[in-house]
């Protein structure tokens, strides 16, 4: 993640009082959003640094393992009758090929879910939109949660104002989210910090998780 903090905007960013730390606090979870085959491949939706942050989020998720965290996966899905097409598969057609059992809408092999782990289904950007997820981290007294997935101007994004807006403390992990587009992928980092998480890499989430008195191990 490119250093932000010494452009021209940042400087009006710290005059108004935004990107104030967020420090992490209480039970931790981690939601992976959306890092389906579909996304992985850059002849459908992926390219750009998507696939470096799947395989760094292989990390992220064993580390949430090990330390029993709660991890919740979304994908897209739609009905492959049309049903439930939107102004989102209006905007992106081919989000409706996006079915139950279409290839392309598999959580990527090496992130398959584990037992016990949510996947939420959605048709619409956020993972929280229409969804059990945010009942099913309160009870679990989820506090800070970890997102990784894509795309990072897109679904990722959609998920950090939801989680903070339902009262997660979101941590977004800077190289386990990925774009097609990488000037995008830096722009929503930047504004995603200045006002509603915190982001940065993997390694330094789990300085700050540790720094707060939970184990990271």
């Amino acid at each position: 993640m490119p250093d932000l903090s010494q452009h021209a905007e940042a400087r009006v960013y710290r005059q108004q009082g935004f990107g104030t730390p967020l420090p992490v606090h209480g039970n931790i979870g981690l939601l992976i959003v959306d890092f389906v085959v579909g996304f992985a491949d850059p002849a459908t939706f992926g390219g750009g640094n998507i696939a470096p942050a799947i395989a760094r989020t292989v990390d992220a998720l064993a580390l949430a393992r090990r330390n029993g965290w709660p991890v919740a996966h979304s994908r897209i899905v739609y009905a492959g009758d049309g049903s439930d097409d939107n102004v989102f598969s209006l905007k992106v057609p081919g989000m409706a090929t996006l079915t139950e059992d279409h290839p392309n809408s598999a959580i990527v092999p090496e992130l398959t879910p584990a037992s016990g782990e949510l996947v939420v289904r959605k048709t619409v950007p956020s993972a929280f939109f229409g969804t059990q997820l945010a009942p099913w981290l309160t009870r679990r007294a989820v506090q800070t949660l970890m997102v990784a997935g894509a795309v990072t101007s897109g679904c990722v994004r959609a998920s950090v104002v939801d989680a903070m807006s339902y009262g997660f403390r979101p941590l977004v992990l800077a190289d386990c989210v990925g774009d097609r587009a990488i000037e995008p992928h830096h722009a929503n980092l930047f504004d995603m910090q200045q006002k509603y998480a915190a982001v940065m890499p993997l390694a330094d989430a789990i300085t700050a998780i540790e720094a707060s008195g939970q184990r990271a191990r």
